[in-house]
């Protein structure tokens, strides 16, 4: 097990040359607890309530638990190395950027930094649009029925009340929560931290109310095989089927990551960091594996395969109609804690990089009187209105977790390149396993789920990094002043 020292007052580590302006203004209401709810608020969401039907029914059926587990090892290893470089960078609020831009160069923070954009932007418009498909369902139920254009992302084919086929113009539910919670982050940190405790409970509340819920209804023979055999085509069940249906997952562990980022909101971050950090990926873990167990164990895994809303599936399947409201209620309001997290974590990297001078000043301007980046959270919130009202819930999953996936590469390498150069630096926060173990096995298990991707997902990848690299040659590079360069 890693060791905390007992030192909790240094910096740990260099910051920004910028350390100094108004971004430091952010105001220190974090603790291990606020920031243990950040992370389980992000990491349980879309990936539970969305995801781990389709990646049941199309990739590893039973299995699927399997897959949680593959995911869960991976961000472990990496979630170590956060929590190291974390207690070592306390003022790093750029999560991977930071760490990577002051261990590996200008040039290699922009890139991780560009990435990081791509990874929250994508992730919130992705939550955003399975939180729809929940809302449109409860109201359903209530008997209000919506125009389905207004409903689904650009292009998709709809049926109109009146049975006519046509085509959908945006998705309106999706962006409007979008509008939403970076409202609720522009009016300040103290208040919306509370808020977001608060929705977090609330949410966890309903994960185990439905995994008791449900347990009795579980049917051994739905875990029958439990590792369906290949179809003959990559990713289509036995063990190709497991790896992909981890690189779908690998989305729904987005979260602790974002502890990260809260360093400058925290009073105590050299400590409480790595206890944030770690703390919320233990439990989402627990969760996932108890919640994926339950799902598959009451619906057959072949009925999950196209249902975006398996939440909803699996409480009609019990039959106890005055709680099944209740949950798709609760779900609805948990998902603003992710949507929170993951708007609070593009911003804190967009003020970090603004810093460093890699983009403009006015991402890291402050308003005066909530202390809080309107001007980021006001283009970040339009960025992802417009993805979650045009594409489909799995090109932005897809491209949301080989963003991510290759942070974490980049934080393990990171860890191993740190303990080479500087032995000495205090670390209040070690990973277990010697200078290399943890962080191999974390940039290798991560690389292995990244291969299992599909093309046109690496596809996107490669042109985001391309346009990119780009703009870094435009401004960043002459502007930019990490490490004093």
């Amino acid at each position: 097990m890693g060791s905390f020292s007992g030192s909790t007052g240094g910096q740990g580590g260099a910051s920004s040359p910028s350390s100094q302006s108004g971004s430091v203004g952010l105001k220190k209401v974090m603790g291990p607890w606020k920031l243990t709810a950040l992370g389980v608020g992000v990491t349980v969401g879309a990936g539970l309530f969305s995801l781990t039907g389709v990646a049941a029914g199309q990739h590893a059926g039973p299995a699927v638990l399997l897959s949680f587990i593959v995911a869960a090892i991976a961000c472990g290893f990496a979630g170590l190395c956060y929590a190291e470089l974390a207690g070592m960078m306390p003022v790093a609020s750029g999560s991977a950027y930071s760490y990577a831009s002051r261990i590996m160069g200008r040039g290699m923070g922009w890139v991780i930094g560009w990435d990081l954009i791509l990874e929250y932007i994508v992730a919130a418009a992705a939550v955003a649009s399975s939180w729809s498909g929940y809302v449109v369902s409860l109201l359903r139920g209530w008997g209000i029925v919506l125009d389905p254009r207004f409903l689904a992302p650009t292009m998709t084919p709809v049926i109109m009340p009146d049975g006519r086929h046509t085509e959908a113009w945006f998705n309106a539910p999706a962006m409007l929560i979008l509008a939403l919670v970076s409202i609720m982050l522009m009016r300040g940190m103290k208040e919306s931290s509370t808020i977001n405790s608060i929705i977090v409970g609330l949410k966890l509340s309903i994960v185990a109310l439905v995994i008791i819920v449900c347990l009795p209804s579980v049917a051994g023979e739905n875990f029958h095989p439990f590792i369906p055999q290949n179809t003959g085509h990559f990713g289509h069940f036995g063990l190709s089927g497991i790896m992909q249906a981890a690189s779908m997952t690998f989305f729904a562990y987005i979260g602790f990551d974002i502890v990260s980022t809260a360093a400058r909101d925290t009073a105590n971050p050299q400590r409480d960091l790595p206890l944030g950090i770690l703390g919320s990926l233990l439990v989402s873990s627990v969760l996932y594996v108890a919640f994926a167990a339950v799902m598959v164990g009451v619906v057959n895994y072949h009925e999950l395969a196209n249902d975006p809303n398996p939440v909803a599936t699996l409480m009609d399947r019990v039959h106890i109609p005055f709680l099944a409201p209740l949950v798709k209620l609760g779900i609805s309001i948990g998902y603003i804690s992710v949507l929170y997290g993951l708007l609070l974590g593009q911003s804190r990297v967009a003020i970090a990089m603004s810093d460093d001078g890699l983009l403009p000043r006015l991402f890291a301007r402050l308003n005066p009187r909530t202390h809080t980046p309107w001007t980021t959270h006001i283009l970040i919130g339009v960025a992802a209105c417009v993805l979650a009202g045009t594409l489909p819930i799995g090109v932005l999953g897809a491209m949301t977790s080989i963003g991510t996936l290759l942070a974490f590469v980049i934080v393990c390498v990171a860890v191993m390149i740190l303990r080479f150069r500087s032995p000495e630096m205090e670390r209040c926060f070690t990973v277990p396993g010697g200078p290399w173990l943890v962080p191999v096995a974390g940039a290798l298990s991560c690389s292995a789920v990244m291969l299992s991707m599909d093309g046109v997902t690496w596809a996107r990848l490669v042109i985001w990094l391309v346009i990119g690299g780009g703009i870094y040659l435009v401004y960043g590079r002459r502007h930019g002043r990490v490490n004093g360069s």
